[in-house]
């Protein structure tokens, strides 16, 4: 199944959780009408409140919390990104201005907590404390995850471990969560781990595949500058990589470039990250964590629906953007 097969499966839900996050971006202040619209309508994939859907319809909810659920994963990834791009000092988002580049950073923090804040609104709303107590862990892994990443810039020493540590807490903890809500809301408790474990390892294998495009998409193609993580210092599984099984002159450069010099030294890291089997080393890396994510649902029973998730798995990883 293609993304947009797997859309139409569930278009009807798509088109009422897109409604709903409009009617719940509204504020009595205009700036935050006029960012929240901003980033919501620059498109993206709505992965994550695709999986919030699609979880919920192979355990066969038939409510519909499952909308308001995927709005709220939608709105506290939004608030994640505009904080991100304002600590990053990103200009460039999915072929967009950023809003901090746009309004500046006070407007893009300040956004980026009405909508945070408007998320823990509307999750109490199903009166369910199995779901509170899943957003409200992930928001704060989350929180936990971007200071990791913090502590890592410009650290050449980031060794592997670190690096998934950061992007389990920082992206796959968010997909987790989405995932589970499905048999959360439709009160099927022998599902929600293996929920659990294919959110965790389809978020790996989509944070993975981002990293190792830094050094292969076109901008046009990315939506961002090419080199982002590299001008940030950010040691990504492509730069590890060389730095464990590199030659020592191709170690010295990679080395150079996170601690300091950056977007200075990016044609040679990416000649030295496309030559060296850093590229492949890290697509595989993500394929196995997306055959995980389909080996954890293998005990749902078999529907359309678990063919989608399925083939959300292969799509992380077969993409140029």
């Amino acid at each position: 199944m293609t993304l947009n097969d797997i859309r139409t499966l569930i278009i009807d839900d798509i088109q009422q959780t897109d409604q709903l996050i409009l009617n719940r971006l509204a504020s009595d202040v205009v700036l935050i009408n006029q960012i929240g619209h901003y980033i919501i309508s620059n498109g993206g994939k709505r992965l994550r409140p695709l999986l919030v859907l699609l979880s919920a319809r192979t355990c066969g909810y038939q409510g519909k919390d499952h909308l308001t659920m995927a709005a709220v994963i939608e709105f506290i990834h939004t608030s994640t990104l505009l904080h991100d791009d304002v600590v990053d000092e990103s200009s460039t988002r999915r072929g967009n201005k950023t809003a901090n580049e746009v309004w500046g950073n006070a407007a893009s923090v300040l956004v980026g907590d009405f909508l945070y804040s408007r998320s823990f609104e509307m999750m109490v709303e199903p009166g369910n404390l199995r779901i509170m107590e899943i957003l409200s862990e992930t928001t704060n892994v989350i929180a936990e995850g971007e200071v990791l990443q913090l502590l890592n810039c410009h650290d050449a020493d980031t060794t592997a471990e670190r690096y998934l540590e950061v992007i389990h807490r920082k992206t796959a903890k968010l997909f987790e969560a989405a995932a589970v809500l499905g048999p959360v809301l439709a009160d099927k408790p022998e599902y929600e781990d293996a929920f659990t474990k294919y959110g965790k390892h389809l978020g790996a294998a989509f944070q993975l595949i981002d990293d190792a495009l830094d050094y292969m998409a076109n901008e046009e193609e990315l939506g961002k500058n090419i080199g982002d993580d590299l001008a940030e210092g950010k040691p990504t599984l492509p730069l590890i990589y060389v730095l464990e099984n590199g030659k020592d002159e191709q170690k010295d450069i990679v080395r150079r470039a996170i601690e300091s010099e950056g977007l200075k030294l990016l044609p040679e890291v990416t000649e030295i990250i496309q030559n060296s089997g850093a590229i492949d080393f890290t697509v595989e890396s993500a394929k196995s964590e997306a055959e995980k994510a389909k080996q954890a649902i293998n005990i749902l029973p078999e529907s359309e629906y678990k063919v989608a998730l399925t083939s959300l798995a292969d799509l992380a990883v077969n993409r140029n953007h």
